[in-house]
């Protein structure tokens, strides 16, 4: 295959967007921004990298293959920009990724019980992947297709990349034929946002997420000794196959008790296997976007602020990694990176109490996540 690999540079003046070379605006005030893209073979797939560079010292990689952020890089207080997500030594080894590193997560993100729900009395079964039950989508979900993948153009004080899949009727058990964009948008201010929407000819149901494993740390440690404060007061607790009882409890007096900033391995050992949880940031789903979680490493400065337009956030303590992956390194081992998961709660098509997961034709599923990174 022949290789292709593209560079623009984009110098932002206010509102004005101009192709001179850096160089040439070196007298000005200038905010700018990079954009490569290469091409890449992922398997049977000719795949493209895209790689998202501001000025502020943040970049982002990612592919078309399975709509997956594989890298973000953000500065230190020293002003080292290095890589806080759990990766592979290069994006082709993404093709055999079994953790979801850096994944998109759908058609339904997190687990249903059984792989079973009913819409209008019909009753669908799921691939199962997860034991008896569906996780993130099935045996082929959407980390595992490959998108169509443009830049965006016409941005101001920001660059981005839009992917679009379409995922046909009976797709790993869904029913209708599901229609997929999603826009990864870096901004000026170190902010990077994840704008999904998706359509259907039939009803269904559609909960995407990303599922990035972070680690604020420069993979010196893992993360117990980050501090993580969640803007929740209740949380689903779940049996023995992390399927959610129905009930909302609340966090007091527990384990799940973020509400102050707490160091996440100081109360671990007593939920047991460790943080896999749905945490209730909105009993309604009304849209509208929510902080919903900080994180902050005390010994590079680094925070990372989540927020998203969805009613519930997963959090996950890589529990399951297992040290079989090594990067740059680095064991992934237990406990060493974290996932915040905006969400639909997880197994909510057969808890009718939960904020439903339904998408009929001619409406639009949309879903806003950012993620801000900051230093203190």
């Amino acid at each position: 295959m022949k290789n292709l690999f593209t560079l623009l540079t984009v110098i932002v003046l206010g509102n004005l967007i101009s192709c001179q070379s850096p160089k040439e605006n070196a007298t000005m005030e200038v905010m700018s921004f990079d954009i490569q893209v290469k091409n890449i073979k992922m398997g049977e797939h000719d795949a493209f990298v895209y790689h998202l560079k501001n000025s502020n010292g943040m970049e982002v990689e990612l592919t078309n293959y399975g709509a997956i952020l594989s890298k973000i890089l953000v500065p230190d207080r020293e002003g080292n920009s290095q890589n806080i997500m759990l990766t592979y030594e290069k994006v082709e080894d993404f093709i055999n990724d079994t953790y979801f590193f850096g994944a998109t997560a759908g058609r339904y993100a997190n687990r249903i019980a059984k792989g079973k729900f009913e819409l209008d009395g019909e009753e669908f079964q799921l691939a199962t992947n997860n034991g008896e039950n569906h996780l993130h989508g099935g045996l082929k979900g959407f980390n595992r297709q490959l998108w169509d993948g443009e830049v965006i153009d016409g941005l101001e004080n920001e660059i981005g990349i839009r992917m679009r899949y379409v995922s046909e009727d009976g797709e790993e058990g869904y029913p209708g034929t599901l229609t997929t964009t999603i826009e990864f948008i870096l901004g000026k201010d170190n902010r990077l946002k994840i704008n999904m929407e998706a359509e259907t000819d039939k009803v269904t149901i559609v909960n995407l997420t990303h599922h990035g494993y972070f680690n604020l740390s420069n993979m010196e440690e893992n993360i117990l000794n980050h501090e993580v404060q969640l803007f929740v007061a209740y949380f689903t607790p779940v049996d023995q196959g992390l399927i959610p009882t129905g009930e909302l409890k609340s966090v007091e007096g527990t384990p799940f008790d973020f509400r102050e900033p707490r160091k996440v391995g100081e109360r671990i050992e007593d939920t047991g296997a460790g943080y896999d949880h749905n945490f209730v940031v909105s009993e309604v789903h009304d849209g509208e976007l929510r902080k919903m979680a900080e994180v902050y490493h005390e010994g590079t400065g680094r925070l990372m602020r989540v927020f998203s337009t969805k009613p519930g956030v997963q959090f996950y303590t890589g529990n399951f990694l297992d040290g079989k992956q090594t990067t740059q390194g680095v064991t992934y081992s237990k406990n060493y990176g974290f996932c915040l998961e905006p969400q639909f709660f997880p197994n909510s098509p057969n808890e009718p109490s939960f904020p439903s997961a339904r998408l009929e034709p001619g409406d639009t599923y949309r879903h806003e996540i950012v993620y801000e990174f900051d230093l203190k």
